[in-house]
């Protein structure tokens, strides 16, 4: 290793020693602004790598197409309960329930032999259209009698994943074909003959379906005789779905159907449910 020569003398003053300043802390305005930046690059990262191999991002996806995976409800059982119809909305003849109605025993607590129409049997005799356990269980429901003509509503808010919901509407777009024309069979008295048609509603929610069915009569191939009673039931079976909540209502009578009703509850009951829900995202 080479030696430095001796410094001469009345030359240029030694050199003072550089004074490194102070590192002092940022500010926190300053270091938030940093980590911002960075972690803004550190996702810009990762999008690029998604779109060089061809993944399409979740938030690119609708409600209906992400992963059946558990997520909070929006609404509160409060703001579940503000989204429900009232016997207002349908008319001075409606009024809360004082009871199930007779006919639901009689008439709709049956089997059948295909699988789709016995659960379609269930559905309108336990109310249970989304399921029974606690996750779709209902968060807020009413009943409602119309005391001029007997006819009985139950209508329901149910929050779930949005791809659940639909798949229960898409099973009730299939029954007109499958159940269009079945026999219902209690565990005593005598089989009915069931008929299934589709329900045009009004344009409402996200995803709407509608059914119409009659239970009434003796089946064709019943031989017991005028043990059935000349009893006809109606009864629509609606649901519509809002994001990853719904409504469902079943509005049955002995006598001749009132559409309006049915009609009123969807559009009523969607614009408070919208209406609910806007509230609920505002208190998050």
């Amino acid at each position: 290793m080479q030696h430095a020569p001796a410094a001469r003398p009345s030359r240029a003053p030694a050199a003072r020693p550089s004074r490194i300043p102070a590192v002092r802390p940022l500010p926190g305005a300053a270091l938030a602004a940093v980590l911002a930046l960075t972690a803004t690059a550190c996702v810009g990262g990762g999008r690029g790598a998604d779109e060089a191999d061809g993944t399409v991002s979740p938030t690119a996806q609708s409600p209906a197409a992400l992963p059946s995976s558990g997520l909070p409800p929006v609404l509160t059982r409060g703001q579940a309960r503000g989204a429900l119809i009232t016997a207002a909305d349908l008319g001075e003849a409606w009024e809360p329930t004082r009871g199930a109605a007779t006919w639901r025993d009689e008439l709709l607590k049956a089997t059948a032999d295909r699988p789709d129409c016995r659960r379609l049997l269930d559905v309108l005799y336990t109310e249970d259209l989304f399921g029974s356990d606690a996750a779709t269980a209902p968060r807020a429901t009413v009943a409602l009698d119309d005391t001029e003509d007997g006819a009985q509503l139950h209508y329901r808010v149910t929050s779930y994943r949005a791809a659940d919901l639909d798949r229960t509407l898409a099973w009730l777009g299939t029954l007109p074909d499958t159940c269009g024309h079945f026999t219902a069979r209690p565990a005593r008295g005598t089989a009915r003959d069931v008929r299934v048609t589709g329900l045009v509603l009004p344009e409402a929610g996200d995803a709407r379906r509608g059914l119409r069915v009659t239970v009434g009569g003796t089946a064709p191939d019943d031989g017991s005789g005028g043990d059935a009673r000349d009893l006809t039931l109606t009864v629509d079976l609606v649901a519509v779905r809002l994001g990853d909540d719904a409504i469902s209502l079943t509005n049955g009578t002995l006598g001749e159907p009132a559409d309006d009703a049915t009609r009123t509850s969807v559009d009523i009951g969607t614009g408070r449910l919208a209406e609910a829900r806007r509230q609920g995202r505002a208190q998050v």
